[in-house]
């Protein structure tokens, strides 16, 4: 890692209108997986880790999404 990508991982990232929408349908789509899991899965660890990786996924799309708004461009 150089000084560059350690400035894009901690820069704030303002969102253009177009990123948003990406940002939210993948926010979206990761609720509605978690919904499922949480509707047919019973309650226990394994749940509550399923739900946390899809919270971290989501987390990690659209970092992923912010960070390389410009390689898209």
């Amino acid at each position: 890692m150089d000084l560059h990508e350690l400035k894009i991982r901690f820069t704030y990232h303002r969102p253009t209108e177009k990123l948003y929408k990406l940002l939210d349908q993948v926010r979206v789509r990761g609720f509605r997986f978690a919904e499922l899991l949480i509707t047919i899965l019973p309650e226990s660890r394994e749940r509550s880790i399923a739900v946390r990786k899809i919270e971290e996924a989501v987390f990690w799309a659209q970092a992923a999404l912010t960070r390389n708004e410009a390689d898209r461009d």
